[in-house]
């Protein structure tokens, strides 16, 4: 990856990384509506990658590869920001579901259980949780955002061993600990499988024995319970 002069040679770089570009935006694509072009989020983040080789300082003390890592993903973040193609009545329903969350966690003191959510929200329970599987498209962004931000103000001042030990150094490091401790069991393991593991909505509904609906509804249960935590404690 390096020339004879110690530098690293930009045609490399690419290819070398293109694997890791395309695997980061198959994952993305898969919590996306069908709409999101795979090709335009393996573009943004090369962009991304051609971003991070010429910002790169190697006495900086951070490995090029975690570097690289990071300004893929926050490229690809933004891509899909910028298109802002998640309806506002979509929006509307999430932060509804979140705020319906916070105050039912005041109200009992622990975390709400689905039914309970449903009722709070005046809606059968089928219907909540067909409402789950309608706004998880736009989840992706509501958590790889906190990652990515958190990440990349990290690695401005500190060197981390890997992007998840660079999320828990920002200042939010307390509030998303206690938001992911609070989880319900079975949502905590989705996304440790999801986002740890990077297993697919196949391979842990496999693991559940689930179908991959039911993990999809659990996800956005999950992101939404995160942020209601967060949101309520800022």
């Amino acid at each position: 990856m390096y020339t004879a002069q110690g530098k690293m040679n930009r045609e490399t770089v690419l290819q070398q990384y293109y694997p890791t570009v395309r695997r980061q935006a198959l994952s993305l694509q898969v919590r996306l509506p069908a709409g999101v072009d795979i090709d335009d989020l393996i573009q943004a983040g090369l962009e991304g990658l051609l971003d991070a080789f010429g910002r790169f300082d190697p006495t900086a003390g951070a490995a090029f590869s975690t570097f690289a890592h990071q300004r893929i993903r926050g490229a690809m973040i933004d891509e899909l920001r910028s298109r802002d193609w998640l309806p506002r009545s979509v929006r509307r329903s999430a932060r509804d579901v979140e705020a319906c969350m916070r105050k039912l966690e005041h109200q009992l003191g622990r975390v709400p259980e689905e039914r309970e959510i449903a009722t709070a929200l005046d809606m059968p329970l089928d219907e909540y949780q067909k409402l789950l599987l309608d706004t998880n498209n736009g989840l992706v962004l509501s958590y790889d955002e906190v990652v990515t931000e958190q990440t990349e103000l990290s690695s401005d001042s500190n060197a981390h061993d890997s992007p998840a030990e660079a999320l828990f150094s920002g200042e939010r490091k307390e509030l998303i600990a206690q938001a992911i401790g609070s989880l319900p069991e079975k949502e905590k393991l989705v996304m440790a499988l999801y986002y740890q593991e990077e297993l697919n909505l196949k391979e842990i509904g496999a693991v559940l024995d689930v179908t991959e609906s039911r993990v999809s509804q659990l996800h956005s249960q999950a992101i939404k319970r995160i942020r209601s935590h967060i949101l309520d404690d800022l």
